[in-house]
């Protein structure tokens, strides 16, 4: 395919439509994956308001990441037969109605079954799964950046909400912090899904990348396509290769990593004497820097292995999770929340990218439902280990060594990946004997 001026423009000049819903889809996580992410600010309160211990209440994000994780493969098989759109809108109105019935909890127990079955598997229907394996439908040269900024939109909503949820947490009642969140989702994000995300670009006459003409009718000239030597006719084919054994460990590995700080932070820094308003400041930093740090590996994982940038970004928050242990204090704080924020995130869009390039995009939601299930699968587990590590030892040393240590293998297998082989980016291009308008009318 030609390369245009404006690499976000169409052929008819405009801006390319995929790049709206990545606009609506960046506003939808940042509202519903940035609050999320401030789950552990809640935890003293709730520890106070229910009178129970830490491990307790870890149970019920631990069953939130289970669930969410079980789930993942059921949403990408709804996105690849009914369309990413109609699963989003479904899902979306879920967890706002999800969101605000958390408000109404009496009880920790409660708040398992709210929080941890219903409200987590309303989420699974909405990012990273249907989301990105949409993305990966609208576009594949810049495929690497569409994604992260879908993915900057929860880092950006890390920054936003989680400090503002510590602010209000000082000032209201949570429960009015969960209703007013539930009503945000469903009169905000609900409306703008509705009005302007498409499954595919067949449905308006493109194709990906906006190489289409400007009514999308047949022009009867054949363009160049790339195949990966590992596109699938069926999902269960990725797992007789190495990709998707590796691509899984290391995700496995980023979601015991990353549930273990979103839940457990705040109340390690309140044994490092941090105030919950400095953690939930250094947590809505590291989203700023992850922010930053998105939209440069999306825009350099388009130029170069994705698989690199990968196994790097495992290394560097292998470090991150060094300094909790060496380190103290609000040195140990810091620390963390600039080599974390230089490493969260950005596994999200590298790896839903490097899967749409090894496998293609006929089977991409249920392929990337099952990797993300393995992600949070072990987010699950990590979060309720680790609230009962700190309930027997009143540390949380043991949990973050073996965090670091899983990191440097993950960072390993994913440097082992032999990306330049299976990847569609580096095949060599061939003309179809089907044409443009063909090719738009048949979608994926």
């Amino acid at each position: 395919m030609a390369d245009r001026p404006d690499d976000k423009q169409d052929s008819s000049g405009r801006l390319y439509y995929g790049w709206y819903i990545v606009g609506a889809m960046f506003f939808t996580t940042t509202l519903m994956a940035g609050f999320r992410n401030g789950f552990g600010v809640f935890i003293p309160t709730w520890e106070e308001d229910f009178g129970v211990s830490v491990g307790l209440i870890s149970v019920s994000a631990g069953i939130g990441w289970a669930v969410n994780g079980l789930v993942q493969p059921i949403f990408g098989r709804f996105t690849d037969s009914f369309g990413g759109r109609r699963v989003l809108i479904f899902s979306v109105t879920a967890v706002g109605l999800g969101t605000g019935l958390v408000a109404f909890v009496p009880n920790v127990y409660a708040l398992i079954f709210v929080y941890g079955f219903v409200l987590s598997t309303a989420m699974g229907g909405v990012f990273p799964v249907p989301m990105l394996s949409l993305i990966s439908r609208w576009f594949e040269r810049k495929r690497g950046r569409a994604m992260s900024f879908v993915a900057l939109g929860a880092s950006i909503g890390g920054l936003l909400m989680v400090p503002l949820t510590g602010f209000l947490i000082e000032l209201i009642d949570w429960r009015v912090i969960w209703a007013m969140v539930g009503a945000a989702i469903l009169v905000l994000a609900l409306p703008l899904l509705v009005m302007i995300v498409r499954s595919d670009p067949a449905d308006i006459g493109l194709v990906r990348d906006g190489e289409a003409t400007d009514d999308g009718r047949n022009t009867g000239i054949s363009i160049p396509v790339r195949v990966a030597p590992l596109e699938t006719s069926h999902w269960r084919e990725s797992f007789h290769s190495a990709p998707m054994w590796q691509l899984s460990l290391a995700y496995w590995v980023c979601g015991i990593t990353t549930a273990m700080i979103a839940v457990h932070y705040v109340t390690w820094a309140e044994t490092e004497g941090v105030s919950t308003g400095t953690a939930a400041l250094a947590l809505g930093v590291l989203f700023a820097i992850n922010g930053m740090g998105l939209i440069i590996v999306g825009w350099v994982s388009d130029h170069m292995p994705r698989k690199n940038l990968l196994g790097a970004v495992y290394w560097i928050r292998g470090l991150a999770f060094l300094s909790l242990i060496f380190l103290s204090g609000t040195t140990a704080l810091w620390t963390f929340a600039i080599l974390g924020g230089a490493s969260w995130l950005a596994t999200v869009s590298l790896t839903t990218a490097l899967t749409a390039d090894v496998y293609g995009t006929r089977n991409v939601g249920m392929i990337n439902g099952l990797i993300n299930m393995a992600h949070q699968l072990g987010g699950g587990l990590a979060v309720i280990v680790a609230g009962f590590v700190f309930d027997a030892w009143d540390t949380y040393d043991p949990a973050f060594a073996g965090g670091a240590a899983f990191l440097f293998l993950a960072g390993t297998a994913s440097f082992a990946i032999r990306e330049r082989r299976y990847s569609v980016r580096y095949q060599p291009p061939s003309i179809p004997p089907v044409s443009v308008g063909a090719a738009a009318s048949d979608g994926d």
